[in-house]
């Protein structure tokens, strides 16, 4: 069982000529003196042949064999001389009655040849079942290795991998390495587990079922390593198309797991066949190819998880079938240029498969005449700016490349102001646009009014949120890109549209009216836009209602306020104004009878009445600016007539002021507030309800109050900055106390003398020495040193065990100089340690001995001046 033949043994095979497949008895031997045939076909049926039985024993190279095994070169039966074969047909024909009669054939199901590697294993399916059905089992089951069949003993001889009677319940061990795992009814499958390369060869599985035999044959093809997969392409490849590629190897064993594996990724299915009509394993990558897999390798892979290694791989070239791949190349590269030079454009087949056939060229979508790969703009304007693109085609089909946007730069065309809305009315807000084409488009704007610049605009819109009269004019505007300015092409008139301004109602009658008298008034504005197309009065007794001019026939006493209405597109009413008509009644009697009538002298009857309706009128009515003149008039309605008028301001203070018309000239701002007036006749009097002045900032006041403000910033800042210095000064004093303080104790000013500076020879030596630099400017102190108690114990504790007197005609005045000591004694000035500041003087003053420094015992005096 361990040592296998290598190689394959070619032993006779019994056939019929017809080479069908059919399975004989052993007995069938016994009636035949020699073979009919001898010759290699195999009488398996492969997929779904039928049993074999006896000398069917392997399929061979299919060359047939004389009786001795010699070989001849015929693939087919050889066929034996005409007498031979009349002498054979006796015998024939008893075979023929045996198997016509014989109850023994058998149905086998298995592969033809099974493929492994060494280290692998090898599952065999296998099924078998009786030609003629019924109970039928089979009772032993042998199986061999390379084996031959001897007709002498009519046995079987060859390297036995398996023998087990199935008529007993015991399963096979699971150390062998030939497995049983049918049973003896249908099932005849095998594993052996491991497989070595030596078990390469014919393997036979020998059965018996009472006095019945049969031999059942397959191939076993095992290599050393494992062998390659194989992909199957099954349609042509084409880009975006999903194509399925399969991935097989004719080898699967439940114990030896394999994995298939794709260079490429897609959605992949793995399927094990294990069926007596093939042993395989599969795998199946669905993809969407890409142009760009056009010409790459696409590999299968035989992976071993246990291991972890690759086993085999099979590599196969895809081929995919796309439209031309396309790439621009522009000279510029950044495709932004000036108006005036070349552009050169070149389309480049980055791919195509089949060969590309055609180039054409187009411009925002629409096709240029020009075909070829190459593309040249010798002098580019700014209509060729625009989108291109080149587009290729094949037997695929054709494709657009992407698109190159060519900027072609150039400065900004003349400008023109666009306004909005289009009718302007004073109030609304106005939107100026600066409408000009260029390319990079403009960056900076400069505004003009009345062909003045508008500082502090350079936007491309400005807006102007409540247009007023004086907003009206010629606006113009300049554009400006990184190639220069433009020019103007042509200004816009702001034309500003209002209501009629300054209506008022104006009295043409010369004296004062009377009762019945026929009055004439007048409507009047001061300004308007549009102009005034039509009139309106409130008077009921007048004829014409629309015309300039109103006149009320036969006025009654009691006629009521007038006003009147101008009217362009819109309409603005005047205020009211009072006729004041004077009436007078006149009364007689008449006295009649029959003989005829008298009428009495008429009496004229007056109706007095103090004031009343009184209104203070504003001129101008909507405000006055400073420094213009102001008219407020008082106007009432009495009989007799107001003869006292009286003037008051917000805060109900006298004015002092006795006319009808009150005049401010020039206005001021303090006269902005409110004011009414109180008129007097001798039954009475009346006062107005307030009316409001309203006066306006001029453009002086307007410059002098914002330079007031900036200098009232520039004081709180400089005295911020002196109070910093006077801060730091005071802190640089308390230092210095606080160093007087620790000196001697005793508090002297200093008076500074400047004088020439007398050189060293003139002086005695202890004054010091002479220096050049500071001979024009020698600083000289008088000091005045007052003795107290502290400086009496001082001296007491200097050292001497005497008390040292002072003279009491000491002069205590001592005039010192900042000097340098270069001598044994005198005096030496000791730098302080706070550092001086400018225009003050400090002075540390250190007294030392006859040419030796003195030890603190010996009363060291220290004084600190300051100046």
């Amino acid at each position: 069982m361990d040592g296998w033949k290598k190689g394959r043994s070619a032993s006779p095979t019994w056939c019929w000529a017809d080479g069908r497949g059919m399975a004989y008895p052993e007995k069938a031997h016994e009636l035949l003196e020699f073979p009919i045939l001898l010759c290699n076909q195999s009488l398996f049926s492969g997929d779904q042949g039928k049993g074999v039985g006896i000398g069917a024993q392997e399929e061979l190279s299919g060359r047939c064999q004389r009786p001795g095994g010699s070989k001849t070169n015929s693939s087919w039966p050889r066929l034996l001389p005409r007498h031979s074969t009349m002498h054979l047909l006796g015998p024939s024909l008893l075979l023929l009655e045996y198997l016509a009669f014989s109850d023994s054939a058998w149905n086998f199901r298995h592969p033809k040849t099974l493929y492994a590697w060494d280290g692998a294993c090898v599952w065999i399916p296998c099924t078998y079942s009786s030609v003629k059905g019924g109970g039928h089992t089979l009772d032993n089951l042998t199986v061999y290795h390379n084996f031959t069949y001897d007709k002498k003993t009519k046995h079987y001889n060859g390297t036995i991998l398996y023998n087990k009677s199935l008529k007993t319940k015991e399963s096979t061990p699971s150390q062998e390495r030939v497995q049983f795992l049918g049973n003896n009814r249908n099932n005849c499958t095998l594993l052996i587990n491991p497989v070595k390369v030596n078990d390469s060869g014919l393997l036979g599985l020998r059965v018996t079922s009472g006095t019945d035999k049969w031999m059942a044959s397959l191939n076993l093809s095992i290599s050393e390593s494992a062998p390659q997969p194989h992909i199957e392409l099954h349609q042509e490849i084409r880009e975006d198309q999903e194509v399925t590629v399969t991935c097989s190897l004719n080898f699967a064993c439940r114990d030896y797991q394999v994995h298939l594996q794709w260079s490429l990724e897609g959605s992949v299915t793995t399927s094990t066949i294990l069926s007596p009509e093939r042993v395989a394993t599969q795998s199946h990558l669905s993809f969407q190819p890409k142009w760009t897999h056009d010409g790459k390798n696409l590999t299968c892979q035989l992976w071993d998880p246990m291991k972890q290694r690759i086993l085999s791989e099979k590599t196969v070239l895809l081929e995919v079938k796309h439209a031309p791949k396309l790439e621009i190349q522009v000279s510029p590269q950044e495709a932004i240029v000036t108006e005036g030079e070349s552009v050169t454009m070149r389309c480049q087949v980055i791919s195509s498969n089949p060969p590309h056939w055609s180039v054409s060229w187009f411009k925002d979508r629409t096709k240029l005449k020009e075909e070829g790969t190459t593309l040249v703009l010798p002098e580019v304007t700014r209509t060729m700016s625009g989108q291109y693109t080149c587009q290729v085609s094949n037997d695929v089909g054709s494709r657009q490349s992407d698109v190159v946007d060519l900027q072609v730069h150039y400065p900004p065309e003349p400008s023109w102001v666009q306004l909005s809305p289009s009718s302007i009315k004073e109030g609304v807000t106005v939107e100026l646009t600066c409408m000009s084409v260029a390319n990079p488009p403009p960056a900076n704007y400069t505004w003009y009014f009345n062909e003045q610049e508008i500082p502090g605009k350079n936007g491309r819109t400005f807006q102007i949120p409540q247009v007023l009269v004086k907003h009206a004019g010629r606006y113009s505007c300049l554009a400006e890109n990184s190639l220069g300015p433009g020019s103007v092409d042509r200004e816009a008139d702001l034309n500003v549209q209002y209501p009629p301004k300054g209506v008022t109602t104006v009295i043409q009658n010369p004296t004062p009216i009377r009762e019945g008298d026929s009055v004439t008034l007048s409507c009047t504005f001061n300004s308007s836009n549009p102009r005034v197309t039509r009139y309106n009065w409130n008077s009921p007794g007048s004829q014409d209602h629309t015309s300039q001019k109103l006149t009320i026939q036969k006025v009654t006493w009691d006629a009521q306020p007038v006003k009147c209405e101008a009217c362009n597109q819109w309409c603005s009413w005047s205020p009211s104004v009072n006729l004041n008509v004077l009436y007078s009644g006149t009364y007689h009697c008449l006295v009649n009878n029959s003989i005829g009538q008298t009428s009495s002298k008429a009496y004229e009857l007056q109706v007095l009445y103090a004031p009343r309706r009184l209104r203070v009128s504003i001129s101008p009515k909507d405000g006055v600016v400073e420094g213009k003149t102001a008219v407020l008039t008082c106007e009432s309605d009495a009989n007799p007539p107001i003869s006292h008028y009286d003037w008051f301001d917000g805060k109900n203070q006298d004015l002092h002021y006795y006319g009808q018309m009150l005049r401010l000239e020039p206005v001021k701002l303090q006269h902005a507030g409110s004011y009414w007036c109180r008129g007097t006749n001798r039954l009475g009097q009346s006062q107005s309800p307030p009316t409001t002045l309203t006066v306006y900032y001029s453009a002086a006041t307007i410059s002098r109050r914002a330079a007031l403000g900036v200098g009232f910033c520039l004081a709180i800042f400089l005295l911020a900055i002196w109070g910093v210095k006077l801060q730091r000064s005071w802190k640089r004093i308390q230092r210095q106390q606080g160093l007087q303080e620790s000196s001697s104790g005793q508090s002297f000013f200093v008076r500074n003398l400047k004088a020439r500076r007398t050189p060293q020879a003139e002086r005695p030596a202890s004054l010091g020495c002479y220096n050049p630099v500071m001979e024009d400017a020698v600083s000289y102190a008088t000091l005045s040193f007052p003795l107290g108690e502290t400086d009496t114990r001082r001296l007491r504790d200097a050292g001497s065990s005497e008390m040292r007197e002072i003279p009491p005609s000491r002069d205590d005045r001592v005039t010192y100089a900042v000097v340098q000591n270069c001598q044994a004694a005198d005096y030496e000035n000791v730098t302080p340690e706070v550092l001086d500041d400018e225009g003050i003087h400090y002075s540390e003053l250190v007294h030392f001995g006859n040419g030796k420094r003195a030890l603190a015992q010996e009363g060291v005096e220290y004084v600190t001046l300051k100046h």
